[in-house]
């Protein structure tokens, strides 16, 4: 199992660590701070460093057994089993990520509906709601702008999946479920604003967010309505 250092600090950009395995598949470290691809995050980019150079990373991806997969670009010189690496990330490219990614929390909060899909891009994202009609453009773009200029406090937590099943209304997604079989869920909390079972990547604070715009809301089937937005710096 890979220790995943980014669920304890997203801003930390690199790290020591030791090869475990170099599979087909990717490069397995004993500890990481390269997010996988996951709950509509892609994965995260970046490089290894090691004696004889580094390699590029352009993919980061789940592995059997709790491991994380260091996807390399084609043809890369790879490092050995045991051997020492510096993994480190693309920030300014995660940061984007992670700033989307509590925007799309934020925008749930703004139209309390259930999630029937969503997906987090580099500087864009989009929601679906189970939702008959649409709702305003300019109003839930206003209402999710003043939810990030308040610069709420951005934290997590764990709780054991006993309490998560005796709150059901935590889980805002129908097509996706938490992952179940660790003991434990750990939700991201906004006071006051929204709070949900989520193992990705954050800020600290909604005002770090920045401002955002809402390019469209479509119809996507008769109760589906889905809204895209986008950071506008």
């Amino acid at each position: 199992m890979t220790q995943a250092l980014f669920r304890e600090d997203a801003y930390r950009r690199h790290c020591q660590a030791t090869v475990e395995e170099v599979t087909d598949q990717g490069i397995v470290l004993d500890a990481t701070v390269f997010y996988p691809l996951g709950g509509g995050q892609p994965g995260d980019i970046g490089v290894l460093h090691f004696n004889q150079g580094q390699v590029e990373i352009v993919d980061t991806r789940h592995g059997d057994g709790g491991c994380i997969l260091h996807v390399p670009a084609d043809d890369a010189i790879l490092p050995g089993t045991g051997e020492q690496v510096t993994a480190e990330i693309d920030f300014e490219r995660r940061h984007r990520l992670m700033r989307m990614h509590t925007c799309l929390h934020l925008l749930s909060a703004v139209l309390p509906y259930p999630v029937t899909g969503g997906q987090v891009s580099d500087g864009s994202g989009r929601l679906d709601f189970d939702l008959p009609d649409s709702p305003d453009k300019t109003e839930v773009e206003r209402a999710l702008n003043e939810l990030i200029e308040a610069d709420h406090p951005v934290g997590s937590r764990w709780i054991d999946e006993a309490e998560l099943e005796a709150r059901p209304e935590l889980v805002k997604t129908l097509s996706v479920q938490p992952p179940k079989g660790a003991g434990r869920i750990r939700l991201i909390d906004i006071p006051g604003v929204d709070l949900q079972p989520c193992g990705g990547t954050h800020v600290a604070h909604t005002g770090e967010i920045g401002p955002v715009r809402i390019k469209k809301i479509e119809k996507k089937g008769r109760q589906n309505r889905r809204v895209k937005l986008e950071l506008m710096g």
